[in-house]
């Protein structure tokens, strides 16, 4: 027997976000980031050389690589971006070009989020209790107020703001795990899209670096079709299963399995839990609310796809030590299960959640102007006595263009809260307005009045500007001993030759770089004469030592 549905939903709750407003939400989200700045350090720069290389003839399509290392097996991603530096290169700056695809797989992440939490709240068992005498929601009205919860609750999402902007392999695997969602909520209404769908899905994560995590998918998946109610649903069992099959085989075509488990030993719980809490926020507790007031509903649809597809991505993440990489995985799925949460939310959690939300992104975006005015005018002094120390040798940079976008965020942000603090109690989607507002309203203004501090603080050029002050960039740079994202920026940004391969005394180049440590003496080379020991002006950790070969060993 089912147990009773929790949800208690009005028409007149069921109303759906205006289209307009949405499409801002997404667009203040998606866009900013997209332009107006360098590959940041370490994966976005590291996957852009990559990019690069294939894109510039340096090294292979099926055999990417930097300064001669090879690189991972995340190929699909790789192939992207070079795919649009050769489409765009004439048009747009090579790291923007490269970007563009990435932004456009963000896009499909909140798209895919949308339609499966729709096809998910159209199910029998997810629809609310019928009132004695009529008015609850119709079940199409009510399926898009809770996907336009998921959509709000995705972009809430605190693990996703940073690293679903970068040039990255896991931002395919996330669009990939996004996409198998979309294939078991959709699958008893849309056959053979659905079934695409997971054929397209798990290949895809398998070749972009997460054949283990789409094996998991492809087996809890086909458990989840497999006991369904639905015959069609069951049908397709077969198809994700095949899709699981499709994906092994291609990890082990490219040569893709490895393991970076954790040692049980180095484990540690509590800051585990720490990063999962903030990196889920706030999902997570909205999810946890949905296991509860749905606990009848386990095995039913809208509560097993999810929750199946976000297990096997958060149990990664914690067996590889909290990679935030792998957890970025299950933030859709979880979006889904707190989307859930919202027709059984009380008034008084609701109102938590906006008070809460308003205080803390008030506060944010205040942080934020106040930093930028002193950036521009040095006053107040102590925030920009701040940015001159954690900042050497920033010059700070006027754009009106900036401006303007930052206060119409910012006015935006404004009128946001008014309303939300208003009369306006009805929409389900009500409570994830505030948190998803903020999060884009902070993100637009890091990227507009911050943008130049944070690219000066996380490019490679001003470490390369150094560098070129001694090494002319015609010249042939030995670097066996440098880390990887600074292979790829000597590569792509600064347009040197670059051998990682060869030993420095058997390097046919005039000039070698290696990374040293500030507080020990240099190292010396036999056959090599020290020029100089540059830094990144943001992180004096970061030396890099400057050898050019003596006439001797010449």
């Amino acid at each position: 027997m089912n147990s009773p549905t929790p949800a208690l939903v009005t028409q007149r709750a069921a109303q759906r976000l205006p289209r307009l407003a949405l499409l801002l939400f997404c667009a203040a989200y998606v866009l900013p980031g997209v332009f107006g700045r360098d590959p940041w350090k370490n994966a976005d720069v590291t996957a852009f050389g990559h990019m690069a290389s294939i894109a510039g003839g340096q090294s292979g399509w099926l055999s990417p690589s930097i300064a001669g290392l090879p690189g991972d097996v995340a190929l699909v991603p790789y192939w992207l971006g070079a795919a649009f530096i050769r489409l765009l290169g004439g048009l747009l700056d090579p790291a923007v070009a490269a970007r563009i695809p990435f932004a456009l797989l963000l896009v499909l992440v909140l798209v895919l989020t949308w339609y499966a939490t729709y096809h998910l709240a159209r199910t029998e068992a997810a629809q609310p209790l019928p009132f004695a005498f009529g008015g609850e929601a119709a079940p199409v009205d009510y399926a898009r107020a809770i996907a336009d919860g998921a959509l709000l609750a995705v972009m809430a999402t605190l693990g996703l703001l940073q690293l679903g902007h970068e040039t990255t392999p896991e931002l395919v695997q996330l669009a990939g795990a996004t996409l198998f969602l979309y294939a078991l909520a959709a699958a008893p209404f849309r056959k053979g899209r659905s079934r695409l769908a997971a054929l397209i899905a798990l290949p895809a994560m398998a070749a972009s670096g997460a054949p283990a995590i789409a094996t998991v998918l492809a087996v809890t998946g086909t458990a989840i079709c497999w006991r369904s109610t639905y015959s069609q649903v069951r049908d397709a069992a077969w198809w994700v299963a095949g899709a699981g099959v499709l994906a092994a085989a291609c990890a082990t075509l490219l040569h893709a399995w490895g393991w970076r488990v954790t040692t049980v030993e180095s484990l540690q719980p509590l800051g585990l839990l720490r990063q999962l809490a903030w990196f889920t926020w706030p999902a997570w507790p909205l999810a946890i609310w949905t296991l509860w007031r749905w606990r009848g509903h386990m095995l039913h649809r809208h509560i097993s796809v999810p929750l199946g597809c976000a297990l096997p991505a958060l149990l990664a993440g914690l067996a590889m030590g909290g990679s935030d990489r792998a957890l970025m995985l299950a933030l859709p799925a979880l979006a889904v299960l707190a989307a859930f949460a919202l027709p059984t939310l009380q008034r008084s959690t609701a109102a938590a959640i906006d008070w809460f939300s308003v205080f803390f992104f008030s506060i944010c975006a205040l942080a934020i102007w106040v930093i930028y005015v002193a950036m521009q005018t040095g006053f107040p002094a102590k925030p920009a006595a701040n940015v001159a120390r954690l900042a050497p040798e920033f010059r700070p940079s006027f754009s009106l263009l900036a401006l303007a976008i930052a206060l119409l965020g910012t006015l935006a942000w404004m009128w946001l809260v008014r309303w939300r603090t208003g009369r306006h109690r009805h929409p389900l989607w009500k409570s994830l307005v505030l948190p998803a507002g903020g999060v884009a309203v902070c993100w637009l203004l890091l990227m507009t009045l911050w943008l130049p501090l944070l690219d000066h603080a996380r490019s490679y050029r001003p470490l390369l500007g150094r560098i070129a002050e001694h090494v002319p960039r015609t010249a042939c740079v030995a670097a066996p001993q440098v880390p990887r994202a600074l292979l790829a920026a000597l590569e792509s940004m600064g347009g040197y030759r670059v051998d990682a391969v060869t030993p420095a005394e058997l390097s046919p180049c005039d000039y070698l770089l290696a990374s040293q440590t500030p507080k020990l003496p240099a190292t010396s080379y036999p056959g090599w004469q020290l020029l100089a020991r540059v830094e990144r002006p943001t992180d004096r950790q970061d030396l890099t030592a400057i050898y050019r070969r003596t006439a001797a060993a010449r």
